[in-house]
């Protein structure tokens, strides 16, 4: 075991284990039909299956209708989206990898652009196309920035329907066959949007100090857990800063890790930013190699959780590099992932694990092996013939 490259080391979680450190992270596709996975999806995960990752998250999945980010977002809020899941998960573990799910509602962002149409609130041409606008929710009636509509505070009453609703999605999703579920408490969504101080002005006991902010978060991670199987792995995602001082700080992150923690959370991903505006921290920020790698390596030292690194990790030696160094457990790839599904099989000939194209699929690893016996490869700096 201590031969292989950290990054190709399994890690057990529960009653799991990833045959790596791979994660595929969750990436909307704004392509749903009325919260109902579809081929597209299918093909889209599964690619990374295939692709050698260790675990494979499906995107941000509603847990009530009026959660979805936008028209294109799916749900787990009624029983007819579980077999589209089913698919996907199914895929998955067929072909080595853990499937694993997001669990959210987008808040006071819910309702707006798929991005290639603006990616802000709906307007008259997404009206034409037959998106038309719901009220989103959040913690207070303070839009997202100016221009966007004003949401619904939330009443008591509505937010024990909310976490009943997490609740129910977790049930449907473990019907489903995923393997873990994880909370979506980040990027400005419902969940971060109470944790803030800059979008939190409730005077109850869901406002205030850190405790009162924090208690919708761990209300749903308690309701979640319960209703998820004990051998299985229950995952949160935090924006562990906001940006502004005046919002939520890595130290409050460190107090909430260990307060999930004691509720049964296994690990905590670490990304930053969306509470005003874009989703993440990207906006008009030109960002360095795993810029929030720092966050999981603190909540890591100080909460004794396992972390997921997330964020602009796009190289095989950059996240061996942070996994030998003790700064998180698991490295979550977006992006890069889209450029090359198959970046986990890559990574792990880069890093001299699978030279010979053993842990790739059948159906290409002996082509592959094949063509490197027995073909020249073309170098374009060699003189033409």
């Amino acid at each position: 075991m201590t031969d292989l490259p950290h990054l190709f080391r399994p890690l057990a979680l529960r009653g799991i284990e990833t045959r790596n450190r791979v994660v595929i992270s969750p990436m909307c596709q704004y392509s749903a039909h009325e919260g109902h996975l579809e081929d597209w999806h299918l093909v889209h995960l599964g690619r990374f299956a295939i692709g050698g990752a260790g675990i494979v998250f499906t995107e941000a999945t509603a847990v009530q209708k009026g959660g979805r980010i936008t028209h294109g977002c799916p749900g787990l809020w009624t029983d007819s989206q579980i077999p589209g899941h089913a698919r996907v998960a199914q895929f998955a573990l067929r072909h080595g990898a853990i499937p694993a799910l997001q669990l959210g509602h987008a808040g006071r962002k819910a309702g707006m652009q798929r991005p290639w149409f603006g990616n802000g609130p709906l307007g008259p041409d997404d009206l034409a196309r037959g998106d038309m606008p719901w009220t989103p929710v959040g913690p207070s009636a303070l839009p997202v920035a100016e221009g966007w509509p004003v949401p619904h505070a939330l009443t008591p009453a509505e937010i024990v329907t909310l976490v009943d609703d997490y609740a129910a999605a977790a049930r449907r999703a473990r019907e489903a066959g995923y393997r873990i579920v994880e909370i979506h408490g980040a990027h400005g969504y419902l969940v971060h949007s109470f944790l803030s101080p800059l979008s939190n002005t409730r005077g109850d006991a869901y406002g205030g100090d850190l405790r009162g902010r924090m208690r919708l978060a761990l209300e749903i991670a308690e309701a979640v857990r319960a209703a998820w199987p004990e051998d299985l792995p229950l995952f949160f995602r935090t924006s562990a800063v906001d940006g502004p001082p005046e919002g939520w700080s890595l130290d409050d992150t460190v107090v909430l890790a260990r307060e999930l923690k004691a509720r049964g959370v296994d690990v905590v991903d670490c990304s930053s930013g969306g509470i005003a505006g874009a989703a993440t921290a990207s906006a008009g920020q030109k960002r360095k190699p795993g810029f929030q790698v720092p966050y999981a390596e603190r909540v890591r030292r100080e909460v004794g959780l396992p972390t997921m690194a997330v964020g602009l990790i796009t190289h095989p030696v950059q996240a061996e590099a942070i996994l030998a160094g003790g700064r998180a457990d698991l490295i979550a790839i977006a992006r890069e992932a889209l450029a090359d599904p198959m970046w986990a099989l890559h990574a792990a000939r880069v890093l001299g694990h699978d030279t010979g194209y053993a842990d790739w699929p059948q159906q290409s690893g002996w082509w592959l092996a094949l063509r490197d016996r027995t073909s020249e490869f073309y170098d374009p700096a060699a003189p033409a013939d």
